[in-house]
C-alpha cells in the first residue's frame, strides 16, 4: 500500500494521476498547506522540506518501507518499479527523462512564479508580472513546438506527459489562452479524456 501526502496543487496531481494510471491501492492524506501543515513534525519526518507531494511505499522488499519526496523522483520511482510510462530504450527513455527535466526546472518554478504575482503578491509588482509572464509565454512555444512534430513528449505517453499536464490545467491562472498554442491545446484535450487524469486531477476530494 501506498500512502500518499498531497494537496490538490500541479505537484500533487502529477503523483495521483500516476498511481491511477497504474491502478494502484493508495492512501490519501491531506496535506493542507493553506495551513501550513507541511510545517508540521509530522510531515517534516516524511519531508525535511516540508513540500508535498510525498509517497511512504510499504510494499517494499523485506518489509521496509521506502519514503520518497519530490514529484519527480516520485515519478521516476514508480515508472522503474511498476516498468510502466519510462520506456526502457534508451533513447526514448532520455528525451522522456529531458522533458521531465523541463516540467521541474523550467515550467514549475517559472509557472509558479507567475501564478503568486498575478495571484497572492499582496500588491502587484509589475516588474515581476511582466518578467514571468513573458517567460510563460515562451515555454508554451516550446512545448508547442515539440508537439507540432509528436503526440506525446516522450514519444509515447509517459511521466513526461504526466508532469506538464497539471501545470498546463492551470494556464488561467498564469494568464495563457490555450488557443495561442494549438499543439498543446490538442495534447491537453487529448490527456484530458484519459479516466485516470480524471480521477487523480480529483484528489484529494
Amino acid at each position: 500500500m501506498i500512502d500518499l501526502y498531497t494537496w490538490p496543487t500541479p505537484n500533487g496531481r502529477k503523483i495521483s494521476i500516476m498511481l491511477e494510471e497504474l491502478g494502484l491501492p493508495y492512501r490519501v492524506h491531506a496535506i493542507d498547506i493553506t495551513q501550513g501543515e507541511e510545517f508540521t513534525s509530522e510531515f517534516l519526518a516524511i519531508n525535511p522540506n516540508a513540500k508535498i507531494p510525498a509517497i511512504v511505499d510499504s510494499d517494499e522488499p523485506e518489509g521496509k518501507p521506502i519514503t520518497l519526496f519530490d514529484s519527480g523522483a516520485i515519478l521516476i520511482y514508480l515508472a522503474e518499479k511498476h516498468g510502466r510510462y519510462l520506456a526502457s530504450d534508451p533513447r526514448t527513455r532520455y528525451i522522456t527523462l529531458q522533458w521531465l527535466m523541463f516540467q521541474l526546472g523550467d515550467m514549475g518554478p517559472m509557472f509558479g512564479q507567475a501564478h503568486h504575482f498575478l495571484r497572492f503578491a499582496p500588491q502587484p509588482v509589475s516588474y515581476a508580472i511582466e518578467r514571468y509572464t513573458k517567460e510563460v509565454r515562451r515555454l508554451y512555444g516550446v512545448l508547442d513546438q515539440r508537439l507540432s512534430e509528436v503526440s506525446f513528449f516522450g514519444n509515447e505517453y509517459s511521466i513526461a506527459d504526466i508532469a506538464i499536464y497539471p501545470w498546463v490545467a492551470r494556464h488561467e491562472w498564469h494568464g495563457v489562452n490555450l488557443a495561442d498554442f494549438p499543439h498543446v491545446k490538442a495534447w491537453f484535450e487529448r490527456i484530458s479524456l484519459r479516466p485516470a487524469v480524471t480521477k487523480g486531477m480529483a484528489v484529494p476530494a
